[in-house]
């Protein structure tokens, strides 16, 4: 299918990502799954057309823009190690600043976590993701796919921060300062849940390194 499939692939990540989680489509869905059920189909539903988007940047017409060299690799593989690592500190974390946080109640602003070094750590590790991997991918299709999700990074923190000041009022900014005081380190409130989190963000980086041939059809190794 080519570039029609690309395009279709594309304006299905875009829908799934911003229709579920409007109202009145959200809290209809989540009355009848309830707020776990959500977020596990909307993740599975996004994990979903992220494959389906992907592999249809790779089914794409190639057109080459620059040339590749191993360092690029090098780049990609230095860089993951960290957005995995944000990626295990933040998943099911307490965050009232972004749209996926679990528990928001229980978050405490003195000991913020992750969200110490960024109000939107996932936007964060999507953006430093698709950064590294938009310059060892130096095609048409893939230039458009990794430069559009860095975008999509960068302005949908500034689009979630604006939607949520308005709907926490002066609460917003009093948490964010509170926030921003924490040490840039802050102690964890479990030393043991931080180590099983960092081991399986370690996991999840062996894993990639592991399957990207057999998902993507390409080894990341240079």
């Amino acid at each position: 299918m080519g570039w029609g499939e690309y395009a279709l692939a594309f304006a299905a990540f875009f829908l799934t990502h911003s229709v579920p989680i409007r109202p009145p489509v959200r809290p209809w869905l989540v009355a009848r799954l309830g707020s776990a059920g959500f977020g596990i189909a909307y993740s599975a539903l996004s994990l979903g057309v992220l494959a389906w988007l992907i592999g249809a940047a790779g089914r794409a017409p190639y057109v080459p823009l620059w040339h590749w060299s191993p360092w690029q690799n090098h780049v990609v593989l230095t860089a993951m190690l960290p957005v995995c690592l944000i990626l295990a500190l933040a998943i099911a974390r307490p965050n009232p600043f972004s749209f996926g946080g679990a528990r928001n109640e229980r978050f405490d602003p003195v000991r913020p976590g992750i969200v110490r070094l960024t109000r939107h750590p996932l936007l964060f590790a999507l953006a430093f993701w698709a950064g590294a991997h938009l310059l060892a991918n130096g095609d048409l299709a893939h230039a458009i796919l990794f430069g559009i999700f860095a975008l999509f990074a960068g302005l949908g923190g500034r689009l979630v921060d604006r939607r949520k000041r308005r709907d926490m009022g002066p609460e917003w900014q009093r948490i964010d300062s509170a926030r921003r005081q924490a040490p840039f380190l802050p102690r964890p409130a479990s030393w043991a849940g931080a180590a099983i989190r960092l081991a399986l963000g370690v996991g999840l980086y062996a894993a990639l390194v592991w399957m990207h041939p057999y998902l993507f059809g390409v080894s990341p190794l240079p």
